[in-house]
């Protein structure tokens, strides 16, 4: 395959301008590796549709499949490229047997409140980076992105710690825009299954129930949004933002709330689904309700169904380092939290900023 030798190593970067020409050359890599790919996969997918994608030609892609959509955009007129929309950048090398190997994958996209920020990601587990093999990777990527959008767009890079220590040093030496001392986010990502689901009874008071939001909810939903980016020195909202970002979640049909007899005490989100996996993302409770076991309410009756309802495999979720979350996520059956023996599927991940490019918001 031209641009991939065995025998030289060669390393091979592609820019792909659209959701459905990256899950072409990608979907059966990130299907393997459903979890840890979870931001990268639900991002595409959410861009073509996922429910059609998934009922339709995805789940019949195989590495077959994929090597020859590689091999027309490798021959086509291809080359990096200015681009103010969103894009996908993937870093190829070869196996032994000539094949190409998906090694990483950076996304730089938008949503509806702005930018998100860079997401890296690979296949390779956690620890078995050594610098021999990530240094020149994350140099092409660096050395490419660098041709696809202006230095100011890349407010922040998140995913794995080794690969975002390592692209945030190389992104500062070529622009010139110094790493944020303080990083944004430091947190594990955590996974539930049906075996590690730690069932229980609840009993809610009188009054209480465990739903997802309608409309009815918007403004005391889009509050408890603002007041959980709040909490976030790096991304904070207006009542204007949130309420888009609100109104976006209900209709949705992705926000779950804990209603204290018409009291929104508790916001859990549902969001980045695939075929076997969904997130969990913007837990919050109200100071008002907190230390009365509202989060472990809802987020274990929105793992059940998730994992027993909707029929996934597994949820995911990230939680920060320091976050006293944790012991609500470990009692529901998240893995690896509170000081127990890390999973092997169990990361660590941060995001780091960059001072003076423009801020957008996840």
């Amino acid at each position: 395959m031209p641009g991939l030798n065995a025998s030289t190593h060669s390393i091979l970067v592609l820019q792909h301008d659209n959701a459905e020409e990256f899950l072409e050359c990608t979907y059966p890599t990130l299907e393997r590796h459903e979890t840890s790919a979870n931001i990268i996969l639900a991002h595409a997918l959410k861009r073509v549709g996922a429910e059609v994608a998934l009922a339709s030609y995805l789940p019949f892609l195989t590495d077959a499949h994929a090597e020859a959509s590689l091999r027309r955009l490798n021959h086509s007129s291809y080359s990096p490229h200015r681009t103010d929309d969103s894009f996908w950048l993937t870093l190829w090398s070869a196996t032994p047997s000539g094949h190409p190997a998906l090694e990483l994958v950076l996304s730089c996209l938008n949503w509806t409140l702005g930018n998100y920020p860079v997401f890296l990601w690979t296949p390779r587990r956690p620890g078995t980076f050594p610098s021999d093999w990530l240094n020149p990777r994350i140099a092409q990527l660096t050395e490419h992105l660098r041709l696809c959008v202006p230095p100011e767009r890349v407010f922040s890079v998140f995913g794995m710690t080794q690969l975002v220590k390592t692209f945030a040093r190389r992104w500062s030496s070529a622009t010139g825009f110094r790493v944020d001392p303080e990083p944004f986010y430091a947190a594990h990502f955590s996974y539930c299954d049906p075996t590690t689901f730690q069932a229980a009874d609840v009993w809610l008071p009188q009054g209480h129930a465990l739903r997802k939001a309608g409309y009815r909810d918007l403004e005391a939903v889009a509050q408890l949004c603002k007041e959980f980016a709040d909490e976030s020195v790096f991304f904070p909202l207006t009542t204007e933002r949130a309420t888009i970002e609100a109104h976006e979640l209900i209709m949705k049909g992705q926000i779950w709330v804990y209603d204290a007899s018409g009291d929104i005490a508790t916001v859990c989100a549902v969001t980045r689904n695939s075929l076997h996996v969904s997130a969990i993302t913007k837990v919050y409770t109200t100071p008002a309700w907190r230390r009365h076991g509202c989060a472990e309410f809802l987020v274990r009756e929105v793992t059940r169904r998730i994992l027993f309802e909707s029929g996934k495999d597994c949820v995911v979720l990230y939680v920060g380092h320091d976050n006293n979350a944790q012991r609500v996520y470990d009692r529901v059956g998240y893995a690896g939290l509170c000081g127990k023996d890390k999973s092997d599927r169990i990361e660590d991940s941060l995001e780091l900023g960059f001072v003076g490019a423009h801020r957008g918001h996840w």
